[in-house]
């Protein structure tokens, strides 16, 4: 195995663009794949910003075209070279570095893999006690990086947001008392009182109440939750949530607070633009219209009163609940033939 040296990395692999040929670049990262064209040895290499291909001509340096042919996926490289275009008819415009790759002059081999259970850059259905067992290698897969860098952008977009609007980002206790809330409590043991036990908190209700009391008009924290509860598709045992707390205010200013952090956070994490004010229902109006009272406003699946169209139909079960002053609606479906998943489910793929 090589040592770094004294190599510094220069760029990630998935920032090169047109911009950089002919310059020398150092790049750090995980080889994806390897390709072998009888002569000219291809490798993908992956880091958190997406890939760069690099080309390891024997003319260049004969040297290192030999340990190109030793590569696998997952060996760990550091690589200087000369970025060039790609070769007319090879451009990718589906990358951001498409249209560059990377003539290697010197490779350091870093790390090897042993053969991987699973392969990363598939997004085959993998059985999740594999995923778990190879956590690490799960990790590197381009569903679970978006997810976690899509994550940090959103943090880091409230953070500025609500700083920006006048709010403290205050911490609160997590080892304290126990509170009647809506599920059980983890405790935690206390060494210096036997007998006795913390409970970690289910929400930061009380401390933020507290706050709110000293003066502390605006206060918010990206927190952690413990709930000792049964597990649900939408909740776990610990979670994160982003908590706020206003004084001196009314329901028009929580709204309006709220619908310019949504807007800021899906135009700056995904380049997408919210109109404002975002619609309004009452719960009156969402039952009426969608029998829930979240409905998702994107299929415009809305109930339609069928009491006068049934009543008279001679089927008992509709007429007895007409007679009775009840409505009896169905779902206009309208289009539903022709709905994909797809329209609705991002694609995921290395962050470019």
């Amino acid at each position: 195995m090589d040592t770094l040296g004294n190599w510094k990395r220069t760029h990630y692999c998935g920032d090169l663009t047109a911009r950089e040929i002919d310059s020398e670049v150092i790049l750090m990262g995980w080889a994806l794949r390897r390709r072998d064209h009888g002569g000219l040895i291809f490798v993908d290499l992956r880091d958190r910003e997406g890939i760069a291909q690099i080309v390891f001509d024997p003319e260049v340096n004969a040297a290192v075209h030999a340990v190109a042919e030793s590569i696998r996926s997952e060996f760990v490289l550091a690589i200087r070279g000369k970025v060039i275009p790609r070769p007319e008819g090879t451009v990718n415009p589906n990358m951001k570095t498409g249209e560059v790759e990377i003539q290697v002059i010197e490779c350091k081999l870093l790390n090897r893999s042993k053969p991987l259970p699973f392969m990363l850059d598939e997004f085959s259905e993998i059985n999740e006690n594999i995923r778990l067992k190879y956590r690490y290698l799960d990790l590197r897969r381009p569903q679970l990086q978006y997810n976690l860098i899509l994550r940090s952008k959103v943090t880091q977009v409230t953070r500025q947001y609500l700083t920006e609007n006048g709010f403290l980002e205050l911490e609160t206790p997590f080892l304290t008392k126990s509170t009647p809330e809506g599920a059980r409590d983890f405790l935690v043991p206390s060494r210096i009182n036997q007998g006795q036990f913390y409970a970690l908190p289910q929400s930061p209700q009380i401390f933020k109440q507290i706050l709110m009391i000293s003066g502390f008009d605006k206060y918010f924290q990206v927190v952690r939750c413990f709930r000792d509860e049964d597990l649900r598709a939408d909740r776990q045992p610990e979670f994160t949530q982003i908590d706020c707390e206003m004084s001196f205010i009314d329901r028009e200013d929580i709204i309006t607070m709220m619908e310019g952090l949504i807007a800021r956070i899906f135009r700056e994490a995904k380049g997408i633009d919210i109109s404002l004010p975002v619609e309004r229902l009452t719960y009156a109006d969402a039952i009426r219209r969608f029998g829930v009272d979240n409905p998702d406003m994107r299929f415009g699946m809305e109930l339609c009163d069928l009491t006068e169209l049934v009543k008279t139909s001679g089927l008992k079960v509709f007429a007895d609940v007409a007679a009775k002053g009840g409505v009896i609606k169905g779902i206009n479906a309208k289009g539903c033939a022709g709905f994909s998943r797809k329209e609705f489910t991002a694609q995921k793929v290395w962050p470019t």
